[in-house]
């Protein structure tokens, strides 16, 4: 075994009691595998993806940085999604990589707390800039000659900035709802990360207020994004469908194709892992779930909205191009 049993390590964190029930200050999170002979592949494969997440984002950011055809407000928010899933598989990889060379699995109750804050601004972040991102589609087709002026430079940094400012707040009231529980018993999580449903399953007090507050926190946040989501698409569709050329039609939609990907991916796993009591949580499909939205779709984004993207692969080529003779 990676770890040590149970009764060697599992009640070391503990600096309380209340009455027979032990208060914990500090977790142990299992990851992937317990057992040695995957350490190294898991630490091989998750790290590989890490510099290719990482790799494949900054590459993006650093395009529409230095690439003056890219300065619009489309290849804005394309820039700001990928700098936050630089950030996003940030949060959460490096710690997967130490837990497959490391035996030392333990995370104090600060650490976890600050991974899932962490992990909670980039979520409802991302949310919000979807959304913004849909109206930016939806302002490009529906009213195609007051785009520049509707699509200010003004407009689009209030539109991220408001979106880090709702991630920020959201997430304090999500980690400060979870972490006013108490955790009682075994501080092991079998897991890759802190976050809230294993640990809800540790509280050893009530969690039908909390449950109810996390509901209205992420059904708020997930549900009116996605309303804005909607509402956008259902008038680009129909602007769409008044378009009499094919040809035309193929080009409006081909613009919103990749922001419709990364809305289903995004989305479809979040509302898998939380839309659902803490009753019906299942431990290897949530984790798989899991893995999907906090390592897979940050790798994704860059390459959906690269690989058909003619403006980022001319912009690719000239930076090459511009290096090649330095070298």
């Amino acid at each position: 075994m990676l770890f040590p049993s149970h009764d060697s390590q599992a009640f070391t964190s503990v600096d309380m009691d209340v009455g027979n029930r032990t208060i914990l200050t500090e977790f142990i999170l299992l990851g992937f595998s317990a057992d040695p002979q995957w350490q190294p592949i898991l630490f091989g494969m998750f790290l590989m993806l890490y510099l290719i997440t990482l790799s494949g984002n900054m590459t993006l950011v650093v395009l529409i940085r230095i690439d003056s055809h890219l300065h619009t407000p489309m290849y804005f928010f394309i820039g700001n999604l990928s700098f936050l899933d630089f950030w996003y598989t940030s949060v959460y990889t490096p710690k997967i990589l130490a837990s497959c060379v490391s035996e030392d699995k333990r995370i104090s109750l600060a650490g976890c707390g600050a991974q899932l804050f962490f992990s909670c601004v980039v979520a409802y972040t991302e949310c919000y800039l979807l959304a913004a991102m849909a109206y930016d589609r939806h302002a490009a087709i529906c009213n195609p000659l007051l785009y520049s002026g509707t699509m200010s430079t003004a407009l689009c940094t209030g539109l991220v900035a408001g979106s880090y400012i709702g991630g920020f707040l959201n997430a304090i009231a999500h980690t400060a709802n979870t972490f006013r529980l108490r955790f009682c018993g075994k501080n092991i999580i079998d897991h890759f990360f802190c976050d809230a449903p294993p640990l809800v399953k540790m509280s050893c007090t009530d969690t039908r207020v909390y449950e109810k507050v996390l509901l209205g926190v992420v059904g708020f946040t997930v549900l009116s994004s996605i309303l804005a989501i909607l509402i956008s698409y259902v008038n680009i569709l129909s602007a769409i469908l008044r378009i009499h050329s094919a040809s035309g039609r193929r080009k409006a939609f081909s613009t919103c194709a990749s922001h419709l990907i990364s809305v289903m991916l995004f989305y479809g796993s979040l509302l898998f892992m939380y839309s659902r009591p803490s009753s019906t949580y299942s431990l290897e499909r949530d984790k798989v779930a899991a893995l999907f939205y906090t390592v897979i779709n940050p790798l994704l984004n860059p390459l959906i909205y690269s690989l058909r993207n003619k403006d980022i692969k001319e912009a690719f080529r000239k930076a090459i191009q511009t290096i090649r003779p330095q070298t």
